[in-house]
């Protein structure tokens, strides 16, 4: 089975932080997010990833190559941003052959059991119920259970179910003529070509889809489910022996600590992620996620985002700091 994985956005509802850092590289409770998708994924049998790389794409390839020197995989670039459909047609050549497919987003952490996608014999829409269900792909049922339409952020919504970001193509060839006639034909909405197109295309050739029900999304596109999605995934794994001792410091766990780090007279957590080589001195920092490289002195932090390479003094707020910035409040 080849797993797609497209991490070509600019996570623009994410900036500052992802001017200079792809959301998919954004660390959750240790590790990236996009390191949640691969690991899941592996564990269920996939042998090959094809990235559909774009914005800041070289840091995720040289991430992934890095990371796992191991893992079978092709990157493919989307030069233009025309949508989740466009990109994913631009690999087809690297997928086409495959006798299924999963495709997953690269800025999504899913709770389900994964085998049953698998087991499933038809293909697979994975589905949670939304509040609002505007600013999502929707999917229509019939009074029988059976998908009648997908429809990308609809006006006046017939549905709550939201579809989360992982499907499951048993029928390829029909997939690659979906994504064919929408691109030639110039069908698109809104100048981009959605996934959620080509699926509709297949609903319309009578194409066979079930829905599957997760437990749990973690949409991590915006601050708020960012944190929340780092405090869930602290308290589910965490482990006390991993952090490091200092002599100065107080831990109010769970927290997650990278290497190389020096922390003194300080107080963090709980639910607090710091990178690699951070240095933290006389702070108080709770509900957070540090990025590497960064100095913090004299500050108090909550429910901040900070990215890499940025050095803070004497600062009480709540903040949300791309990389490479330098903010000192002690003048």
């Amino acid at each position: 089975m080849i797993a797609v994985i497209p991490v070509a956005g600019a996570g623009a509802r994410l900036r500052p932080l992802t001017y200079t850092q792809p959301k998919p590289l954004i660390p959750v409770a240790g590790k990236p997010i996009i390191s949640y998708i691969i690991d899941d994924l592996t564990k269920i049998g996939t042998k090959k990833f094809i990235f559909i790389i774009g914005y800041l794409g070289e840091k995720i390839e040289n991430f992934l190559k890095e990371t796992y020197p191991d893992l079978d995989m092709e990157f493919v670039e989307q030069q233009e941003r025309r949508g989740s459909g466009h990109a994913i047609w631009l690999a087809k050549d690297k997928w086409k052959k495959s006798k299924e497919l999963v495709i997953m987003f690269g800025d999504t952490i899913l709770d389900l059991d994964y085998k049953k996608v698998l087991k499933t014999q038809n293909s697979v829409l994975c589905v949670k119920e939304v509040r609002d269900p505007t600013k999502f792909g929707v999917v229509e049922m019939d009074e029988e259970g059976n998908i009648t339409k997908v429809v990308e952020k609809p006006n006046i919504p017939k549905s709550n179910l939201a579809m989360v970001g992982l499907y499951k193509i048993k029928n390829v060839k029909a997939f690659e003529a979906a994504l064919d006639f929408n691109i030639k034909n110039n069908f698109h909405s809104e100048e981009e070509f959605p996934l959620t197109d080509a699926l509709q295309q297949m609903i319309n050739k009578n194409v066979k889809f079930d829905i599957l029900k997760v437990d749990n999304w973690f949409d991590c596109g915006k601050r708020e489910i960012l944190l929340e999605t780092n405090a869930t995934m602290l308290d589910r794994n965490y482990d006390f022996d991993s952090i490091p001792q200092f002599d100065s410091a107080i831990f109010i766990h769970p927290v997650s600590i990278g290497k190389n780090c020096k922390i003194e007279n300080s107080i963090i957590g709980p639910h607090v992620t710091i990178g690699d080589n951070v240095e933290i001195k006389s702070a108080i920092i709770k509900n957070s996620i540090i990025g590497n490289y960064t100095h913090i002195k004299e500050a108090v932090l909550q429910r901040s985002v900070i990215g890499n390479d940025t050095s803070i003094t004497g600062l009480r707020q709540s903040l949300n700091i791309g990389d490479n910035t330098e903010i000192d409040f002690s003048k």
